[in-house]
């Protein structure tokens, strides 16, 4: 069978009717949106432009988009050098999510609005020219993005089957996003990182929210462990509130886990854990949250990358000791520690894989797939197609997202489309993407080169063996064991709920049955949460509401307490005993 007759072979009925809608004869109906900028622009734009509808005016459509299969109306294009005088089309020949075409609209009542991701020209140090949507403080949200424009919301009568034209506005500019500011406990640092700034063509940098232990103004000569939560882009330091919740404020419900006022919850956890860490038995240490976005995601997953980058080495050479210098860490490999869930739990465990001797533990909680044989639901190096499971007479679409029950929202396909939608070439923002971003080789385009094709889940089986070789961290255990077994036993720990609702415990699976019969052995834990899903952390007594708030408290004593049993050798002795000596 032909490259032609295969590729054809996985097409889903979807995308012969994005063709079909393509070769409609003339005179058919061809429903059109015609965008343009009424705001006051001098020099041409680049990046994409989206157009949405809404079935309700709950909140605007921007904030209504996602890969569920109740999503409102998405569709995207890229823009290249767009005149501020002249307007862009949408119309039936552009790929959308969930509906794939305006001819596949539904007639009805929608509020519509417009939105222009913009992007900047980055010339990186490797030679490639690329344009990608710079993060601006908001953590990589394109519908929050400040400097974007958009469209206010207005409503309109849609009929697909009629020669309608709409014009839309770009009235809005999205407004600049303001830092947080230092209090007694929380500070913040921003360092402009020379290894991202040479591999960018352009500054770039790295910041954190460092959380100072009770006591440290009255004690200027103690030095204290690092404990290092990674994990998405925080605005600020999460998880720590002074204050208790406000008596007065509305119960908001979480439909994900069926509490009524779970954002009181979530604010009485935090105020809770104020008063354990200012109080006398909670361990003095330097809590750090690690900000890195970048032009692919809101974080970067912590290792170096063709495509991000050296984040893993910026992070642990250039941030991590200049926290430990302004703010007084020991700076030794043995005071340091890793933790984090999901994403976070993904680098964690990747940092202490990659950089063993600079951690002294990680804790990881519902990584990312950490084996490419469960890459969630996909076996990337044996499937052939990523949506679609096929046998001789039928298929059956993958599940890309569950609830404790097994009910299915979005799958694969669904996830996979939404980012075609909001960015070609990897630049959606989205989860896949970045994954995309982080584990492939460079293209000679400058972006990723796809792990599968976008819109048919077609793999490519050598873009994964450069997965299993660089980034598969099991794989990278098991063929490293020799030299890195020593140098991470117990210091490798890792929970995940046996209903996670994006199947992460598949791959934890398969790395528990290489760490079980690892020699040496690896001295560390894995548990699982019975019928828990996305993020529970390891605490067998508390629902996952509750456990996925308590990070910092749950893992930073289990930290201390392996360096009080586990003294360093050599050099690093004589600052543990002094460490020691300092302990309250």
């Amino acid at each position: 069978m032909n490259k032609t007759a295969k590729t054809a072979k996985w097409l889903s009925p979807l995308v012969f009717l994005v063709c079909a809608v393509s070769l409609l004869p003339r005179g058919y109906a061809q429903p059109s949106f015609s965008i343009s900028n009424s705001l006051p622009s001098s020099k041409t734009m680049d990046g994409r432009l989206f157009l949405m509808l809404s079935i309700n005016d709950e909140a605007e459509p921007r904030f209504q988009i996602s890969d569920r299969f109740d999503s409102q109306q998405i569709f995207g294009i890229d823009v290249e050098n767009w005149d501020p005088d002249k307007s862009q089309i949408i119309d039936s020949a552009v790929f959308g999510f969930p509906a794939n075409s305006l001819k596949t609209v539904p007639k009805g009542t929608y509020h519509v609005q417009a939105l222009f991701h913009q992007y900047e020209t980055f010339q990186r140090g490797d030679g490639h020219r690329v344009k990608l949507p710079m993060d601006r403080g908001e953590g990589q949200r394109w519908n929050q993005a400040p400097g974007n424009l958009y469209s206010t919301p207005r409503t309109i009568e849609f009929d697909p089957d009629l020669d309608q034209s709409f014009e839309i506005k770009l009235d809005q500019v999205v407004p600049p996003i303001q830092p947080p500011s230092d209090t007694k406990y929380i500070k913040h640092i921003r360092i402009q990182s020379k290894l991202l700034t040479e591999f960018w063509g352009r500054p770039m940098y790295l910041g954190a929210h460092v959380l100072l232990p009770e006591g440290y103004a009255e004690h200027p000569d103690r030095r204290y462990p690092l404990a290092i939560m990674h994990g998405h882009f925080p605005a600020d330091l999460r998880g720590f509130r002074p204050a208790p919740p406000a008596p007065d404020q509305e119960p908001i419900f979480s439909k994900r886990f069926n509490r009524e006022g779970y954002n009181l919850t979530v604010q009485e956890e935090a105020h809770d854990f104020y008063k354990l860490w200012t109080g006398p038995d909670f361990p003095r240490v330097l809590l750090v949250e690690i900000q890195h976005p970048n032009p692919f995601y809101d974080d970067s997953y912590a290792v170096n990358s063709a495509n991000l980058g050296p984040y893993g080495d910026a992070i642990t050479y250039e941030l991590i000791p200049e926290i430990e210098k302004r703010f007084r860490g020991i700076g030794e490999g043995w005071a340091r520690c890793l933790y984090g869930g999901s994403t976070g739990g993904w680098e964690a465990l990747a940092a202490q894989i990659f950089y063993p001797s600079e951690y002294n533990a990680c804790y990881a909680a519902c990584p990312d797939p950490i084996d490419f044989n469960a890459f969630t639901v996909v076996n990337i190096y044996e499937n052939e197609n990523a949506y679609f499971e096929k046998g001789t007479f039928g298929m059956v679409e993958r599940p890309g997202r569950r609830n404790t029950l097994g009910h299915i929202d979005s799958t694969l396909k669904d996830m996979n489309h939404l980012e075609l939608v909001l960015g070609t070439s990897s630049r959606s923002g989205q989860q896949w993407d970045i994954w995309q971003a982080v584990y492939s080789p460079c293209g000679e385009d400058g972006y990723p080169v796809p792990i599968w094709d976008k819109m048919t889940g077609k793999i490519d089986h050598d873009v994964a063996e450069y997965w299993r070789e660089n980034y598969d961290l099991t794989h990278i255990m098991r063929r490293d064991w020799e030299t890195l077994g020593p140098q991470l036993q117990g210091k490798i720990h890792i929970y995940v709920g046996d209903m996670d609702n994006y199947y992460l415990n598949n791959a934890v699976y398969l790395t528990e049955e290489f760490l079980n019969q690892a020699q040496p052995a690896y001295q560390g834990e894995v548990a699982y949460g019975d019928r828990d899903e996305h993020c529970w952390n390891g605490d067998p007594n508390q629902p996952n509401a509750i456990s996925r708030l308590r990070y910092h408290r749950m893992y930073i004593p289990k930290f201390i307490q392996r360096i009080k049993e586990h003294p360093p050798t050599g050099d690093d002795k004589a600052s543990w005993d002094q460490w020691m000596k300092q302990t309250p």
